[in-house]
């Protein structure tokens, strides 16, 4: 027993796995452990506190549970544990959004109270402030859901009466019935770091805006929206952040002492989140909008018809579509995602807590952003078909980026964009052979190449199907080869040596 006690920290987990996998209940596990030797078989509850690690098993209960999975009882323990973690310890399969799973394993080293004790000394470590680290909970929420809030968008509905498009006065007249009053500042600005205001709200309900924001209709109405979600979803109880346009300083760094995350980080990081997502749903409802793409083709140039920004077009497509698999970065020089989306799971190219020396310069968004010059006319929107290799699968996606202006000038990338593998199994095709088809030809071109026939085919047919004229159109560039991080590049020259354009 002792020795099993010093080799078992990883036995439950283990166990576990292995009957979820087998389709067993606890009860069916206990049953056959009978049937094999009714003195050393587990009851259900034992078999519980087992898996949960409260409990070890003995030698010869630990031979009987081993014998109805057709395991040696040394599969259970730690060394072997190690050995082959990624099948026994892994949960089986991802969370929605394909998002990458970390085990939390053995159990007593991840409990409550030693998480709350760590977690204050990563955040010091990495410079991490609490709101960071809240705002990243809240997206990781926001993933593994894939953008389904049915709460906030019956709330806007029912404000809206899901017509579509709703004019500023429309909006203002919005306000007012929600009991909100309208006042104009003119232009303020933060010294430190040169941030504009855009709007604030003081409780119980009034609305400070920026005067700039009457020459930007689209923001105007997006920010009227948002404030209107405050005093809708949480009566304006004023616990929500102002809304400011970025400027310069990018990063919040980490206030001395702040290490821990706040409940007010939380709170207001999630008060931003179902602000922004009701604004969204106000001015883009889900049916007439997901109608409205459909007919577009989901073409971003749409969006002036409705008066909307670029961003609430492309943060919609991703929460509307009937196709789950999106992704959405807005992202900043020299390498900073101000917000980031992963519906589909595709690994960051960097992070929004902090800039990367070395991002890969092949993503598009990247690209958009190394090309900006002051006085350049704007650039078309790029569609962009690209190989990312996923541990030693490849995947294949298509993005759709174009370069913008937030309100205080700054310029930054907006892409948005989808999985295809997804949508070639849904059309009885194989993912696999066609993600692989299309990576076997950018490695032959040294990173870059035509989409061979038999892809460039499927890639049609999910554009004609999905209904999404840009992916069709990303056929017209060659493919691609991306990495999450430059060191980390795959390509025979890689990419970070390399100088002059994408080709």
């Amino acid at each position: 027993m002792a020795g099993l006690l010093r080799q078992g920290h990883f036995l439950g987990s283990r166990l576990r796995t292995l009957r979820r996998r087998n389709g067993l209940t606890l009860e069916e596990l206990s049953a056959r452990c009978v049937q094999l030797n009714a003195e050393h078989a587990p009851s259900v509850s034992y078999l519980s506190m087992v898996e949960t690690g409260k409990r070890v098993p003995s030698a010869s209960m630990l031979a009987v549970l081993a014998t109805v999975f057709g395991k040696s009882a040394d599969w259970f323990l730690d060394r072997e544990s190690m050995a082959d973690a990624s099948e026994a310890l892994a949960p089986i399969g991802r969370l929605r959004g394909g998002l990458p799973v970390m085990s939390l394993e053995p159990g007593f080293l991840f409990s409550r109270e030693l998480l709350q004790l760590a977690l204050p000394e990563l955040l010091a470590q990495t410079g991490t402030s609490g709101t960071q680290f809240a705002r990243l909970l809240v997206r990781v929420w926001q993933e593994t859901r894939q953008n389904d809030f049915p709460d906030i968008e019956r709330a806007a509905e029912s404000v809206g009466r899901r017509r579509m498009p709703l004019g500023l006065d429309d909006i203002l007249s919005i306000a007012k019935e929600a009991g909100l009053t309208v006042r104009w500042v003119e232009d303020e600005r933060r010294q430190r770091d040169q941030r504009v205001l855009r709007a604030r709200f003081e409780p119980p309900g009034s609305v400070i805006i920026n005067r700039r924001l009457q020459d930007q209709e689209g923001r105007l109405k997006y920010t009227l929206a948002y404030f209107i979600g405050h005093r809708i979803l949480h009566n304006g109880d004023g616990a929500v952040p102002p809304h400011s346009a970025v400027g310069g300083g990018l990063e919040e760094p980490m206030q001395r002492g702040a290490a821990a995350m706040a409940p007010k980080d939380v709170l207001l990081a999630w008060r931003d989140f179902e602000c922004s997502a009701f604004a969204g749903a106000l001015l883009c409802p889900r049916q007439p909008f997901r109608r409205f793409l459909v007919r577009e083709r989901h073409e971003l140039s749409a969006g002036a018809r409705l008066g909307v920004t670029n961003a609430v077009m492309m943060r919609r497509m991703t929460a509307v579509s009937p196709y789950r698999h999106w992704h959405f970065f807005d992202g900043y020089e020299p390498g900073y995602l101000r917000a980031v989306y992963r519906g589909n799971g595709i690994p960051l190219p960097w992070g929004n807590m902090s800039v990367v020396p070395d991002p890969c310069p092949k993503w598009a968004v990247f690209r958009l952003l190394r090309e900006d010059a002051p006085g350049r006319s704007p650039m078309p929107p790029v569609s962009q078909i690209s190989v990312m290799h996923d541990g030693n699968s490849p995947r294949l996606y298509c993005c759709h980026s174009l370069r913008d202006r937030d309100a205080a000038g700054t310029s930054h990338v907006l892409s948005v964009g989808i999985d295809l593998a997804p949508a070639f199994a849904a059309q009885g095709l194989d993912p696999m052979a066609l993600v692989e088809e299309v990576a076997e030809a950018c490695r032959r071109g040294g990173g870059h190449a035509a989409i061979p026939p038999a892809a460039a085919e499927a890639i049609r047919t999910v554009s004609h199907v999905l209904n999404i004229a840009w992916v069709a159109r990303a056929l017209e560039a060659p493919a691609s080869t991306i990495c999450p991080r430059g060191s980390d590049c795959p390509r025979t020259a890689p990419c970070t040596t390399a100088s002059g354009r994408d080709d």
